[in-house]
């Protein structure tokens, strides 16, 4: 997760900020938009906003010190992520995508996700995760709800007709 926190030297509500953040061992990014102009440019272009602090945790800009915005927004950060689009292989192989009737049909994979580090691409169908069947879309989304940051979980897929396994680094 990464977090990046655009601050001056003189604000009480940035200093509040990094206090919180290093209190719940949160490892962030300071960026004194006092001292290094492409920092001021960035947070205007991030946020639209000349003021501090602002926060960018992940895709979300949180202006100011909006504790409760900022524990939603970590809480989303640390939540693993499959990192890919997926869908019901039931539903693809009535369209013809696939011949599996059962499990998670792998769509657009994100480069810097989970999966595309285990080796998935569009068109697999993954049927298994951690040792549990996977019958469907939900039932996967499900499995991953429950994997804690930093785990890796053993997955099966199929490929071309191939049952393939590795493992997902989340």
């Amino acid at each position: 997760m990464d977090v990046v926190v655009y601050t001056t030297s003189t604000c009480p509500y940035c200093a509040s900020l990094k206090g919180y953040l290093s209190s719940r061992g949160i490892a962030f990014v300071e960026r004194n938009v006092e001292t290094d102009p492409s920092a001021a440019q960035e947070m205007v272009r991030i946020s639209g906003q000349q003021g501090v602090p602002v926060t960018q945790i992940g895709d979300e800009v949180i202006v100011g010190f909006d504790q409760a915005r900022l524990e939603q927004a970590l809480a989303g950060a640390q939540r693993p992520r499959l990192g890919a689009g997926v869908a019901d292989a039931a539903q693809m192989a009535a369209q013809g995508r696939t011949s599996q009737h059962e499990g998670a049909y792998v769509g657009r994979v994100r480069p810097d996700g989970a999966a595309a580090r285990a080796g998935l691409r569009s068109g697999d169908v993954i049927t298994s995760l951690a040792g549990r069947p996977v019958r469907n879309a939900m039932q996967l989304e499900q499995l991953v709800a429950r994997v804690r940051p930093g785990a890796r979980v053993p997955i099966e897929y199929v490929r071309n007709g191939a049952i393939k396994r590795t493992e997902l680094a989340f």
